[in-house]
């Protein structure tokens, strides 16, 4: 490249880098504001958590499956335009919800409120919008994992793609502030209509607090306002999005990234694009122990991320302002960790992102052994939460970097093919860090045989990474 044209690509570099961000953090909002939306769902209609946990396990499902099929589907359609459509049906359905009542009144003319007719017809439009919501969703990650590797050569992309993956800590904390706003001002005060309070009451049976009912009755109807704003929002990141996104160094002008590729993408034909990806992901032993290991690296993130507070109120003490900061403590040390981890890859083992991973869960390791002991000995909350933070820096590493090694091992042609397998696979993880753990959680072996059961993960972990210690850090030469 000519000076020039160096100095236009670091431009369209560092744009699509930002512009991937943006557009997957509006993507993140209109995900995670779901369970924000749950308490009022249950105080005003009394829809039972066990009907709220079978939409969001069927929806965790289908997001996989989804992330899965548009990870193939990415290789070969336009990234730019990918991402929008995704974020737009992701809009549209987060819209339905909110206006889910409406909706009903309009279509079947049943009165809103709580009778049982309107209740179920409720329930069915919810799973059908949030189900939608997650296959939409489903289009947010595939498009960056062929954008990104299009504008970063594979020297770099440990560390771009590190900043890049601080895009999920922004969109949670966007999404927690949101609900901390929306479901505290945003409903209408019925504290002093009787019905509405009896209603609420009966709704959260008799283990519901006093304060837990006045809050309910003085935010009526929030949960709406938790799909229709972050829906506006998200709207305005779809305008964003078109403008900022571009698919290709060629679309703007500029020469393709060559790093050894013996043919030229545009000169392939769908065969031989399918005949490499069968052969460079499906066939590729290394795409697969990824995935395994991706798996490991999910159990022990979300086991930290969701069982943690739950730990520090019920057995530490912590109170609930408390232990709703541990999120955002594990969210800042968790970007911190990525951050970290993506120099180190390029600056000091020269893009082998394998060798980070597995020094990554070796940290992970030695942090939750620390956990178990300073929780044995009766260390002060504040001590184990930064420890149990700690175990998320070390984790997010793997987090951030299994996409990149899978990315340089698939080469741009496979890479977002490779990246839907390790995203289906990780996400089957839920099974075992949230009903697994919580199974475990209730028997005899309590929070002990869950933070056992996390150190023989955090072991099978780094095991994978050990025969990666000495693999090549791309497979462009081939």
């Amino acid at each position: 490249m000519t000076p020039e044209q160096q100095k236009k690509f670091k431009y369209w570099q560092w744009r699509t880098l930002i512009g991937t961000m943006i557009g997957y953090i509006f993507f993140y909002l209109i995900r995670k504001n779901f369970s924000f939306a749950m308490p009022g769902l249950t105080a005003e209609y009394g829809i039972t958590k066990a009907s709220l946990g079978m939409i969001l396990s069927l929806g965790g499902f289908l997001y996989g499956l989804s992330k899965l099929f548009n990870g193939m589907l990415a290789d070969r359609v336009n990234g730019r335009w990918h991402m929008v459509i995704g974020l737009i049906g992701s809009t549209i359905t987060a819209f339905g919800i909110g206006f889910g009542t409406l909706i009903i009144t309009k279509i079947t003319g049943v009165a809103e409120g709580s009778a049982a007719d309107f209740v179920s017809k409720l329930i069915l439009l919810i799973s059908v919008f949030y189900i939608l919501n997650q296959l939409f969703q489903g289009c947010g990650f595939p498009p960056c994992s062929r954008l990104i590797p299009r504008w970063v050569p594979a020297s770099e992309l440990a560390t771009k793609m590190s900043i890049w993956n601080t895009s999920h800590s922004i969109g949670a904390g966007l999404a927690c502030l949101c609900g901390i706003f929306i479901m505290g001002n945003m409903g209408v005060d019925m504290s002093g209509n009787p019905e509405i309070v009896a209603n609420i009451t009966a709704n959260l049976g008799n283990k519901a607090t006093p304060e837990a009912v006045l809050s309910a009755a003085q935010n009526y109807g929030a949960w709406k306002m938790m799909f229709i704003i972050p829906g506006i929002v998200a709207a305005i990141g779809v305008v964003l999005t078109a403008v900022i996104l571009r698919d290709t160094p060629k679309s703007v002008g500029l020469p393709e990234l060559s790093e050894g590729n013996k043919k030229e993408e545009s000169t392939e034909t769908s065969a031989e694009i399918s005949a490499f990806i069968r052969k460079h992901v499906w066939k590729n032993p290394v795409i697969w122990a990824l995935a395994v290991a991706d798996f490991f690296v999910y159990v022990i993130r979300f086991a930290v991320l969701d069982w943690g507070p739950t730990f520090l109120r019920e057995h530490c003490g912590m109170t609930p302002e408390w232990a709703g900061v541990t999120v955002f403590v594990f969210e800042i040390f968790g970007v911190i960790g990525m951050l970290i981890a993506g120099w180190a890859s390029d600056k000091l083992f020269n893009g082998r992102a394998a060798r980070t991973c597995l020094i990554c869960m070796l940290g992970t390791l030695v942090s939750v052994l620390g956990f178990i002991a300073l929780q044995k000995s009766g260390a002060s909350p504040v001590v184990l939460l930064f420890v149990l933070a700690l175990a998320g820096a070390f984790i997010y590493g793997p987090q951030a970097l299994i996409g990149v090694i899978s990315s340089n091992h698939a080469t741009r042609k496979g890479s977002a093919t490779a990246l839907g397998i390790i995203g289906f696979v990780s996400y089957v993880s839920v099974l075992v860090s949230g009903w697994g753990f919580g199974l475990i959680a209730d028997s005899k072996y309590g929070w002990n045989g869950v933070f056992v059961a996390m150190v023989v993960m955090a072991i099978i972990g780094a095991l994978i990474f050990v025969p990666m210690w000495k693999m090549k850090r791309d497979s462009y030469g081939e």
